[in-house]
């Protein structure tokens, strides 16, 4: 289906925060390679695209960031910032965090998920609403990072909301990458010094310990500005994409109350409904690459010293690859889907996100099988790299 105007994609625009889909849509089937002159970037959105794009990390380069304000700034990426890092230095890295993330280490974490999740609902029963954002969506994911990290429990909400307003911008406006305004790390370093001096069962103990091999062959380990770096890239990305998955959880089965309560009747169904849930509603609707040397797509060249953007919310919902694609389903067979990306930078804390997202799913159901959302006080955040409710009044029925 084409329309009589060219379709035009603007990951700035705040009219296309509300429902960005039909626009992906156009772009899927009209613009599958997509240039915008304004902001001088390339797009794609084609499931096989990116499946075929993500893991090149030789054409499509994470070194100068995979946010397209931090490839368009030209700024200088920390070392250690494996997310912004290509192999063979992001290898190094990425298997230091690797020891913690391991599938036996993830699921161990499930009964301290659960206590958590339990803590912040249990004082809401009983109440005919709250908002399911600020109650549970921005408590239980900053408690478990901060019980992973080492991070005392009073000091949790300050480092979650620092990340927050490196993330937050004003409406239709660019992330603010000016001096001073990058996420500062300053919080995280104490705790590291002080962790140093008092070793516990925890993430920071344990890179503080880990000897290593390095890019030059030396075994060695992490210098402390190199722990700090790692921590506060964990914490960040641990608080803002799981809080944004409990939200959504809220709102999608508010909107689908018969397929809630087959998950109520039958939890069995709560993995695969989450795993759709991040499918339908990923939180993080793209990922940039610079473009290190000349590429074809669809017949047009994409020339190098580009920037990429790889659209995965569209991705998601493109009916090569799902049928139906717009349609929620619990039930939908889903063989891989791009919410955590794909190749060398699929995300570690993939499966640490889905046990989060199925408990809190189950514990909400135990205690409030049925809500409704109060859409006139919902309110989407005003981020340009993830995309979720900063508020979700539900009331209780």
């Amino acid at each position: 289906m084409t329309t009589d105007t060219a379709v035009y994609w603007d990951p700035y625009d705040p009219a296309l925060v509300a429902d960005p889909y039909p626009t992906y849509h156009r772009l899927l089937e009209e613009a599958p390679l997509y240039y915008n002159d304004r902001h001088d970037f390339y797009a794609v959105t084609r499931f096989a695209d990116l499946e075929r794009g993500l893991p090149d990390w030789r054409t499509f380069s994470s070194a100068r960031g995979n946010i397209l304000e931090i490839i368009k700034s030209g700024m200088e990426i920390p070392p250690g910032t494996l997310i912004m890092e290509d192999p063979r230095i992001h290898d190094i890295h990425r298997r230091l965090l690797a020891r913690v993330f391991t599938p036996r280490r993830i699921a161990a974490l499930e009964p301290q998920v659960r206590r958590f999740c339990a803590g912040v609902l249990d004082p809401l029963t009983g109440k005919d609403g709250f908002d399911l954002v600020a109650a549970v969506g921005a408590e239980m994911p900053m408690r478990v990072i901060g019980m992973l990290l080492g991070i005392p429990e009073s000091d949790q909400a300050s480092i979650r909301d620092t990340v927050d307003d490196f993330l937050r911008t004003e409406e239709g406006e660019q992330m603010d990458l000016s001096e001073g305004a990058v996420l500062s790390n300053e919080l995280l370093a104490d705790y590291v010094d002080w962790r140093a001096k008092n070793p516990s069962d925890d993430l920071m103990t344990e890179l503080l310990n880990a000897e290593f091999e390095d890019e030059d062959g030396v075994t060695r380990k992490l210098t402390r500005d190199e722990v700090v770096l790692y921590v506060t890239v964990v914490a960040g990305a641990g608080n803002e994409t799981t809080g944004r998955l409990i939200g959504w959880t809220g709102s999608v089965l508010a909107q689908h109350p018969d397929q809630r309560q087959e998950l109520v009747d039958d939890p069995s169904l709560i993995p695969n409904a989450v795993e759709e849930l991040l499918r339908y509603e990923p939180t993080g609707h793209a990922i940039a690459r610079y473009v290190n040397r000349d590429v074809e797509f669809h017949g047009r060249t994409v020339p190098a010293g580009s920037a990429m953007i790889f659209i995965v919310a569209a991705a998601n919902r493109d009916r090569r690859c799902y049928a139906d694609p717009d349609r929620f389903d619990i039930h939908r067979p889903i063989r891989h889907q791009m919410t955590f990306g794909h190749g060398v930078h699929f995300c570690l804390g993939a499966a640490l996100a889905r046990l989060e997202g199925r408990v809190a799913l189950e514990e909400l159901l135990k205690r409030f099988p049925r809500w409704e959302v109060d859409w006139a006080g919902a309110r989407l955040a005003s981020t340009s790299t993830v995309r979720g409710w900063e508020t979700l009044p539900i009331t209780i029925g």
